[in-house]
């Protein structure tokens, strides 16, 4: 075989080769003859004429994510950028359209994007962008499905990712939120304080009446005791109002002694005399006499009214 047929032969295989082309998944690939459209190639293997065909491009069918930032202003007067990333894919049905409609469809799609956030956002105040930020969303997804369709892009969602108001403004309602926190805990201790005094309140009603019935049972308990003493008295010839008398006396000595017991006491008894008690005795027993003679002569003038007036009846 000569050379010129050796060459020959692999120029040919050379164009056979350049006839072969393949065609990835989730891809499609444009063909032209002549420069004029020809076919979509879909994936896999695939011929094509030697220097009359070309691949004029291929197309990704995958999802693909625009992300756009926009800075506008809210009906509130705060300036805002929000990042708004559209997901969208090449419709497989309409690869002409997305290659040879389109120079730069992320241009458009971010055309879009701007008029519908700038028409959106300014109808509402700063709060609002926050809560209806799937509003936007919505509203750009909407509208972008309606123009690129037509452009054989489909666009799968279409999200608000970030809200960023002016520095000064998140400051402020920074500020804001720290202050309605501090609003909430100080209700908090203020319920917590308000419970406290309360219960101490029930703990001190509680422990007055318990300690009322501690001296009431007390004092029924010392005046049980003097019922028996004087009982006692009686049962030896001393008459009650002496008893009493002599139970006092001895009371008051007993007070002292138990001043005297206390070294640092600063508690005076008046009288304390050595005569107080006997005195003490004598006026106590002056009185209780004083007092039956007044019962008796106050019963026997009731007991003669009463008779006067039966008498004037009769």
């Amino acid at each position: 075989m000569s050379i010129f047929s050796t060459i020959l032969t692999v120029f040919l295989v050379l164009i056979i080769l350049s006839g072969l082309f393949i065609v990835k998944q989730q891809s499609s690939a444009i063909v032209e003859r002549f420069g004029r459209f020809l076919v979509v190639r879909h994936p896999g293997l695939h011929i094509k004429i030697p220097f009359i065909d070309r691949i004029a491009g291929r197309l990704s069918l995958r999802i693909l994510q625009l992300d756009v930032i926009v800075e506008t202003k809210t009906k509130d007067d705060v300036f805002v950028k929000l990042k708004v990333s559209v997901q969208y894919k090449v419709i497989e049905e309409k690869v002409y359209d997305a290659f040879y409609k389109l120079d730069f469809p992320q241009d458009q799609i971010t055309s879009y994007v701007f008029d519908v956030v700038r028409a959106e956002v300014p109808k509402m105040i700063l709060d609002d962008v926050f809560e209806k930020k799937d509003e936007i969303a919505n509203a750009v997804k909407s509208e972008l499905n309606d123009a690129m369709s037509s452009y054989g892009y489909d666009i799968i969602k279409a999200l608000v990712t970030d809200i960023d108001p002016d520095a000064e403004v998140k400051t402020a309602m920074n500020k804001i939120n720290a202050a309605e926190r501090q609003k909430v805990a100080a209700q908090y201790e203020g319920d917590a304080a308000r419970i406290l005094i309360v219960e101490k309140a029930k703990a001190e009603a509680e422990s007055k009446r318990l300690q009322g019935q501690g001296i009431a049972d007390q004092r029924r308990e010392i005046a049980r005791g003097l019922e028996e003493s004087v009982d006692v008295l009686n049962n030896v010839g001393i008459n009650s109002q002496e008893a009493s008398a002599l139970i006092v006396v001895t009371q008051h000595y007993d007070t002292l002694q138990s001043i005297g017991e206390e070294t640092n006491s600063n508690l005076i008894l008046l009288p304390n005399s050595p005569q107080a008690g006997s005195d003490m005795l004598n006026n106590m027993v002056a009185s209780f006499t004083a007092s039956n003679q007044i019962g008796e002569a106050m019963k026997k003038h009731n007991d003669s009214k009463l008779k006067g007036g039966d008498n004037n009846k009769n």
